[in-house]
């Protein structure tokens, strides 16, 4: 517990519980005097008196964690900063860390002031997405499944039953089988027109040829899922805070978290994966997937009785654009103005199939390290499209000697870190020598420094 002044909180858990003062004190066994100081942030909240709480009323201690303080400055800055609202950062820390409901409210009431524009320019023409989900859709989400700690135990425990049983990297033809015992089908389909297409009347799933035999069986996982788990998605999916159309994507991402849970099962993969210092290309070869697929399910080994490290990971296109991103921990990715480009995973393009590492710190003093590397999409061949990402995953410098990419880094030194930050709206770095634009609602003054990104600044050529 390393936020220890949180009296705002145990005055509303002692509010919410009708109780005096001198009722709780009583029941903690401390002084109404000493409490007093306490809910005023005169006194920190001890250890001892945690244990009593939780003693006393049974209650959840990470109500007085500071678990997800980081995430939600973040939001709060963020929600601040689209309305043009300037608030010092020690204004927003205080916010977060004694009021958390009032912050997480004024970033649900921002998020659905976003989520309204998106959709008046969705009706007035101006905007538009293929599968008809907004934006807004895709953050209520990754939300959803960050507040999960990316790991959904019903589902991944079920693909793991299935998976465990199954040869490693050779699955294809056991899960065909248990296609057939459901009554299903299955041909490859060489047209290349789809990866997976399901004839529900014909009972047929087809699957595309090119597809190397790890995708495959990640494809008729996906339709496994749906078939064996569809009532255990419609109930994790039917979440009366999500719209339906994030609702339809969520369905849409449970199924795809159980066939990379079934490729992938939790308990050989976490061993695999702490055998080799979670060397990516090993366990990635070891189970017959690719690069991208090894980082994505890194970043769900947080069953609570055996955790892994807490990645992070996101994936993003040449121009920025970020296509993929989950977390299991606190890391925050920016919503608005784009990401930081001092960080390594947009080097990764100029260097392809190289990975990348790097020590990287944000403006709140928290060091990360991070690994990078290219990946590319499509079938090849003369003329035929390719598409090519860069994807990163990484974990809080504490759990970096876990990592054989920490290997020969002197992680206590300071100096080896890249300041990193939120992208240019939100980081308060005054000296980047890669800043963009200024920081959207910073104090009117203009220093020197910030005039050339005014739009005519005397001289701009």
């Amino acid at each position: 517990m390393s936020k220890s002044f949180m009296g705002v909180r145990l005055r509303r858990l002692r509010e919410e519980r009708g109780m005096t003062q001198a009722a709780l004190a009583r029941c903690l066994g401390i002084s109404p005097s000493y409490l007093n100081q306490i809910e005023q942030n005169q006194r920190p909240l001890t250890v001892p008196v945690l244990l009593r709480l939780n003693e006393a009323f049974g209650l959840d201690v990470q109500l007085f964690s500071d678990r997800d303080e980081a995430r939600l400055i973040a939001d709060l800055r963020a929600a601040l900063a689209d309305q043009g609202a300037g608030a010092s950062l020690a204004e927003v820390r205080e916010l977060a860390a004694n009021m958390p409901g009032i912050a997480r409210t004024i970033v649900a009431m921002q998020r659905r002031l976003r989520e309204t524009s998106e959709r008046a320019d969705l009706l007035a023409g101006r905007l538009s997405t293929p599968t008809g989900a907004t934006p807004a859709a895709f953050e209520a989400v990754r939300d959803w499944f960050y507040d999960r700690r990316n790991y959904v135990a019903e589902l991944d425990e079920a693909a793991e039953a299935i998976g465990g049983a199954l040869p490693r990297g050779a699955m294809v033809a056991g899960l065909v089988d248990r296609l057939a015992q459901s009554g299903v089908r299955f041909a490859l389909d060489a047209s290349g027109q789809s990866l997976r297409r399901f004839d529900a009347p014909a009972r047929l799933l087809q699957v595309a040829a090119h597809l190397a035999p790890g995708q495959q069986a990640f494809q008729i996982a996906t339709q496994l899922a749906f078939l064996e788990q569809g009532e255990a998605i419609r109930r994790l999916a039917d979440d009366p805070r999500l719209q339906p159309d994030a609702q339809a994507l969520l369905r849409i991402g449970l199924a795809n978290y159980f066939a990379g849970a079934l490729i992938l099962p939790y308990g050989s993969f976490l061993e695999t994966a702490e055998a080799s210092g979670y060397d990516i290309e090993l366990v990635a070869r070891a189970f017959g997937v690719g690069f991208e697929t090894a980082c994505h399910r890194l970043s769900t080994l947080q069953r609570p009785d055996a955790r892994g490290v807490p990645f992070f990971f996101i994936r993003v296109d040449r121009a920025g654009n970020i296509s993929k991103r989950q977390s299991a921990t606190d890391f925050h990715f920016s919503r608005i103005g784009g990401s930081c480009p001092l960080w390594n995973i947009y080097e990764a393009f100029a260097r392809p199939g190289e990975i990348l590492r790097q020590v990287a710190q944000m403006p709140d003093g928290r060091s990360y390290l991070w690994i990078a590397r290219t990946v590319h999409h499509g079938q090849g061949g003369f003329g035929a499209p390719v598409k090519g990402f860069a994807v990163a995953v990484g974990c809080d410098l504490t759990h970096a000697d876990r990592l054989v990419y920490a290997r020969g880094l002197d992680l206590r030194n300071p100096g080896i870190a890249t300041q990193i930050g939120p992208g240019c709206k939100l980081c308060e770095r005054p000296g980047c020598p890669q800043r963009a634009f200024p920081m959207v609602a910073r104090p009117l003054a203009v220093t020197e420094g910030e005039a050339r990104f005014a739009p005519y600044s005397a001289g701009a050529g």
